[in-house]
C-alpha cells in the first residue's frame, strides 16, 4: 500500500483493499474486516463478516486480526460471547508484540484480583509506549500493588519507547491528524 497513489473516493478505496485481498494480504484482509466491522467504505455493517476476514488475516499472520478477534470474543460481536477464545487471541498477539492486547490481558487479572499478574502485564506494555498502561501502573503504586522500583522501571520503559518512535515523519502525521491527536 504504501508507493500505491491514494484513491480519491470510497470505491477506489475499496477496489485497491480488494485487490490485495485477492492476493492474500493479510493487511488488506484484516483492514477489509475493519471496513465491515465500522461499515465504512460504501459496505454494509457486518460484524460476521469482519470476524471471518480477521480469522483469514490472523492465520496469515496478522497481530491486528487477533487483537480484533479477541474484542469480538470479549464483546461477543459477531460472536457468541467467549472470554476464553478472548484470552487465547489477546495472549497470541501479546506474545508477538501488541501491546493494546498485553494491556488487556494486565485488565483482566486486575480485574479477577491478580494483582501481580496484571502489574506484569502493564510492565510489558509500558515498556512498548503504551500509554495507559503506566496510568494503571501509577493507580497500582498509589494503592501498594506495586513498588517504587516497578513504577520506576515502567516509567523510564514507557519514556524509553516514547523517544524511540519519535521522527520527524511521525510528528508531520501527526499535524496531519493521521495518527489522531497528541
Amino acid at each position: 500500500f504504501c508507493r500505491t497513489p491514494t484513491a480519491g473516493n470510497d470505491a477506489d478505496k475499496l477496489a485497491m483493499v480488494l485487490a490485495r485481498v485477492k492476493k492474500k494480504d493479510p493487511t488488506a484482509i484484516f483492514l477489509l474486516g475493519e471496513k465491515y466491522c465500522h461499515g465504512r467504505l460504501g459496505l454494509q455493517k457486518d460484524m460476521e463478516r469482519a470476524v471471518k476476514l480477521w480469522e483469514e488475516a490472523a492465520e496469515l499472520g496478522s497481530i491486528k486480526a487477533l487483537f480484533s478477534l479477541a474484542n469480538a470474543y470479549h464483546g461477543g460481536d459477531g460472536v457468541q460471547q467467549d472470554n476464553a477464545r478472548a484470552v487465547e487471541f489477546w495472549t497470541k498477539a501479546a506474545m508477538r508484540g501488541h501491546a493494546g492486547s498485553r494491556y488487556n490481558l494486565g485488565w483482566l487479572e486486575g480485574n479477577k484480583g491478580n494483582h501481580n499478574r496484571a502489574v506484569r502485564h502493564y510492565l510489558i506494555s509500558a515498556k512498548m509506549g503504551h500509554k495507559d498502561s503506566i496510568e494503571n501502573i501509577k493507580k497500582l503504586f498509589m494503592t501498594g500493588f506495586v513498588t517504587k522500583e516497578q513504577y520506576d522501571d515502567a516509567l523510564k520503559g514507557y519514556q524509553d519507547a516514547v523517544e524511540e518512535m519519535k521522527s520527524p515523519q511521525r510528528d508531520e502525521a501527526m499535524r496531519l491528524g493521521h495518527l489522531g491527536k497528541k
